[in-house]
């Protein structure tokens, strides 16, 4: 007899202790039956490694036929027979044809199918060790995971619409908040994450936080619109009392390095706001997590101080930033990300519009409240640089500034910056073809 028969099934597929325990569960809630609708039934099939039956699934030996605790469960509740509505002649052949064996072949050859479906797409999912390296499940919603012997956070990102300019290419801000996001989602997947911003359970215990005292990025090239990056980060320790941060980002298919960056980070008490010494408790819960690596080679980049720029030398001035309510973090200051805005005033437009970031440098000095006002200066460290702002666009291959911000009412410092910034990829052709 023949028929197109869909079946309402569950298919459980174990495996037992010695091995990776995996279960499948199907379940078609419709099935059709000669082009008749018919409710759910209770045919299952119970695939079971370990047991010698007439039957294997990717190597697997399996059981069919024997009752399982919903089977049990279904005929307690009175369950009835998939073919109960049927005329009886017609419901007989069709148990008999699920239960010939050829149909029970049929069955497990879908279970095979179904598994092997399962376990490519949990295969990023499920611990694997190999040549060394561990890594863990990940993290369906921060899309993140730990590798590399669980030292290194790696999270994927896709560059959104805002978070891109006019050239439709990723922002330095935009970078620096990714950079703030892998960090503190790795201090949470560590199972470091107090109920601080970034804390230590240690940390919160002895009423400290992190601040950023230098951070260093190195732009090799600005992912665009739609792409997707891959960002890896870890921490080192820093001195007696502080920690480094070092993050690699690369474009998701290709592998291509886009942008290096580095940050040390020291610890501040939340109530008195002075800077503190680490406790042993808090370098006890951190240090078995340091990895020593440094994301940037530069050694003039990392550690070179950045001069105090003043009234006689500064080229550029802009007054009156006032940070927003939205400004602030959670630990009720300025994030830092909005200083590079602040910085960004006093870089001539002309230069913004032809070149991009290549470098960035910054020495944060103290933090900034909600009720500050702040003045941003510059001082260009190129010759032709102030010129060629006033051009357009101006053709000067690498331009070099300093910058300071600090208090507008009595010139106390908040931050000191250094910026580098190349002839954009498109203005470069130009200039090129020109010559």
């Amino acid at each position: 007899m023949e028929a197109a028969v869909a079946v309402g099934t569950f298919i459980r597929i174990e495996a037992n202790k010695s091995c990776h325990s995996r279960s499948l569960l199907l379940r078609h809630h419709h099935h059709q039956v000669l082009g008749c609708n018919s409710k759910p039934g209770a045919l299952h099939c119970k695939l079971k490694m370990g047991f010698s039956q007439n039957g294997k699934v990717n190597g697997t030996k399996v059981e069919i036929g024997k009752k399982s605790s919903l089977d049990r469960e279904e005929e307690e509740h009175g369950s009835k027979s998939m073919f109960s509505s049927m005329p009886p002649a017609v419901a007989a052949d069709l148990e008999s044809y699920v239960q010939n064996p050829a149909m029970q072949a049929v069955l497990v050859a879908m279970a095979n199918v179904a598994l092997l479906a399962v376990e490519k797409k949990q295969q990023q999912q499920i611990t694997t060790i190999a040549a060394g390296k561990t890594e863990v499940p990940v993290d369906a919603l921060r899309q993140g995971r730990l590798v590399e012997a669980r030292l290194v956070y790696r999270q994927t990102f896709v560059i959104r619409s805002y978070e891109v300019g006019a050239d439709k290419t990723a922002s330095i801000e935009t970078l620096m908040n990714h950079f703030q996001e892998t960090a503190l989602n790795h201090v949470w997947m560590a199972g470091l994450a107090g109920d601080g911003f970034g804390a230590t359970h240690s940390m919160i215990c002895h009423n400290l936080i992190w601040v950023v005292s230098r951070m260093q990025v190195q732009v090799e090239q600005y992912p665009a619109w739609g792409d997707v990056v891959e960002m890896d980060t870890w921490v080192a320790g820093s001195g007696k009392n502080g920690m480094r941060r070092d993050w690699l980002v690369r474009d998701y298919k290709t592998g291509q390095i886009l942008a290096r960056a580095t940050s040390t980070w020291v610890m501040m008490n939340k109530k008195t706001r002075r800077f503190s010494k680490m406790p042993d408790e808090v370098r006890g819960e951190i240090s078995p997590h340091f990895l020593e690596r440094s994301a940037i080679d530069n050694k003039d980049l990392v550690t070179q101080k950045i001069k105090k720029l003043g009234d006689d030398s500064a080229q550029l001035v802009c007054s009156g930033l006032t940070p927003r309510r939205n400004d602030l973090d959670m630990n009720q200051h300025v994030n830092n990300v909005k200083y590079i805005g602040w910085m960004m005033e006093s870089t001539p437009n002309a230069i913004q519009e032809s070149h991009e970031l290549e470098t960035l440098v910054l020495e944060y000095r103290r933090e900034c409240g909600q009720s500050e006002v702040v003045q941003s200066l510059a001082m260009s460290c190129s010759s032709g640089a102030l010129k060629s702002a006033t051009l357009s666009p101006p053709t000067v291959m690498c331009v070099h500034y300093t910058h300071l911000l600090r208090m507008q009412s009595d010139g106390t410092e908040i931050l000191r910056g250094r910026t580098s910034w190349r002839l954009k990829q498109r203005n470069n052709n130009s200039s090129n073809n020109n010559n």
